[in-house]
């Protein structure tokens, strides 16, 4: 048996008092480990933490996470996976010490590198991917895995209890807790886009089916948008033949409507849309702070001023340097755009926060490597003495960021696909003077935001370009109120009524 699972079939264990559970891999707090041995706990952010603080105490809520590094699986030792309450700002945390092994083989041999390609399509199907017998012992350990979640949540829950599944890690958990404990609400949601059933299946056929048959075990499986909801019952269709009833409401934000259900083996699980949008009280408040007002100065004397003596322009991209945040053909489309329009040169400046993502695996180092590159060459052909036309930033700052997005006078957004994109939504909240942006039609957030953004395919680079430069040429008052807009629009579901209509709609 996997470390940190139990056997928890049937009835909940002694501990089985919770009513509110979240399973993700990563938890709300992460562990160091120094040398003599000390642990030091930091909390984490984003929405799922704004959300589960949300429910309140008097829920008796559990987060139940992997330990993801060393730190963490030895405070999971010490502590029996039950963390200090006062190490995760008193949320209750179970963690579960996975072998490391395990952890690898799930996380990176399968999560990462298989249903995360899938679901981008980014795979470079001449080559990959690749099924052999390689593949099979790492699913047996993807399915070890999320056995252990299941197990750990079947252990946890109260009677009756209801629980929330995060994401394309856990997509086989909804389907085995169904299996321990049928008492229970189960609900999937994903963060990921969804693949088309043709790219889908390109994952071996018993494989695309378990990962459907595992998601369908929940009562409810919700996605960022409707078009990736749609995509999986498209590939519950295809793939395992199951009914797919498309309903009269529409789904709204708050997750009252369900457009569509799917009916597979007597069971009918309902699919739900909920878009998540931006903290936008908490992204004002920390965009003021002194920190951040210390790295405008910063940022303001390294952009300098143009030839007319004012503030130079500023294109504004705050990325990972994931495989499908489309850096490199960005950092194309601005040199398309000082190749073409030879006015802009010493009058803008691209502003490209590029932070390092799974430096572990050799294509993402490799990547990493040709964004600094492009953009060193884009600097030795057009650059002077007084201009430097990128700002190259790879080490992670939030106070920086939200440095630059407050000076962002043009927002580039232009995944090749993306579930939803937060930054589309972030930077028009904070940017001082309101900007434009720049939005790949492949980002999930298109589908709010396509009324007030500048739309472009994200493969062709002249598009680009040329709405970077009308960006670059509205005029303030049209740029402000589309800026309004787009921050209207990107607040408009917080993480916790996010995560609370989730919770309402899997009660309901």
């Amino acid at each position: 048996m996997v470390a940190g699972a139990t056997s928890s079939q049937g009835a909940p264990g002694p501990e089985g008092a919770a009513q509110v559970l979240v399973a993700s891999n990563r938890g709300p707090v992460s562990y160091t480990l120094d040398d003599d041995g000390t642990l030091t706990a930091k909390r984490g952010g984003g929405g799922l933490v704004s959300g589960l603080s949300a429910i309140g105490p008097g829920t008796d809520a559990v987060w139940v996470c992997a330990a993801l590094g060393e730190g963490d699986r030895e405070a999971a030792r010490r502590t029996g996976g039950h963390l200090d309450s006062g190490e995760t700002g008193g949320q209750s945390v179970r963690m579960l010490d996975i072998p490391a092994d395990t952890f690898e083989a799930a996380y990176h041999g399968i999560a990462n590198s298989v249903l995360w390609f899938t679901h981008h399509m980014l795979y470079q199907t001449p080559l990959e991917p690749s099924f052999d017998q390689g593949f099979g012992r790492q699913w047996a350990q993807y399915e070890a895995y999320n056995a252990a979640f299941a197990d750990a949540l079947a252990q946890e829950a109260g009677q009756g209890a209801t629980v929330l599944v995060q994401d394309y890690h856990l997509t086989l958990v909804p389907g085995m807790l169904r299996e321990r404990r049928p008492d229970l609400r189960i609900g999937h949601f994903s963060h990921t886009p969804w693949a088309p059933a043709d790219y889908f299946r390109l994952l071996p056929d018993e494989i695309a089916a378990q990962v459907l048959r595992g998601m369908l075990g929940a009562d409810r499986t919700a996605f960022l948008t409707a078009r990736w909801a749609a995509l999986f019952t498209e590939c519950c269709e295809r793939v395992l033949g199951a009914t797919v009833e498309q309903g009269t409401s529409r789904p709204g934000a708050g997750g009252g409507g369900e457009p569509l259900t799917v009916t597979y083996e007597g069971r009918t699980t309902r699919i739900g849309v909920h878009p998540l949008g931006a903290d936008g009280d908490f992204l004002r408040e920390r965009a003021h702070r002194d920190d951040v007002a210390e790295r405008m100065a910063q940022l303001r004397g390294q952009v300098g001023t143009g030839p007319d003596g004012g503030p130079r322009r500023t294109i504004v991209r705050v990325d990972r340097t994931e495989l499908s945040k489309n850096i490199v053909r960005g950092l194309y489309a601005y040199r398309r755009l000082l190749t073409d329009h030879p006015e802009w040169r010493e009058r803008v400046v691209h502003v490209a926060f590029a932070y390092p993502s799974r430096q572990d695996l050799t294509v993402y180092r490799d990547y990493t490597a040709e964004v600094g590159r492009v953009a060193d060459a884009i600097n030795e052909e057009f650059g002077t003495a007084g201009w430097t036309p990128v700002l190259l930033h790879v080490k992670d700052d939030f106070a920086r960021s939200l440095a630059a997005y407050r000076m962002a006078d043009v927002a580039l957004v232009n995944p090749i696909r993306d579930g939803m994109n937060l930054v589309a939504k972030e930077i028009p909240v904070v940017s001082d003077e309101g900007c434009a942006l720049v939005l790949s039609r492949e980002a999930g957030a298109y589908e709010e935001l396509a009324p007030d953004a500048l739309c472009v395919n994200p493969f062709d680079v002249r598009e680009t370009a040329a709405a970077l430069r009308t960006a670059l040429e509205l005029d303030p008052a049209t740029r402000a109120a589309r800026s309004r807009r787009l921050a209207a629009t990107a607040t408009s579901q917080p993480p916790t009524r996010w995560l609370l209509d989730q919770l309402e709609a899997l009660r309901d």
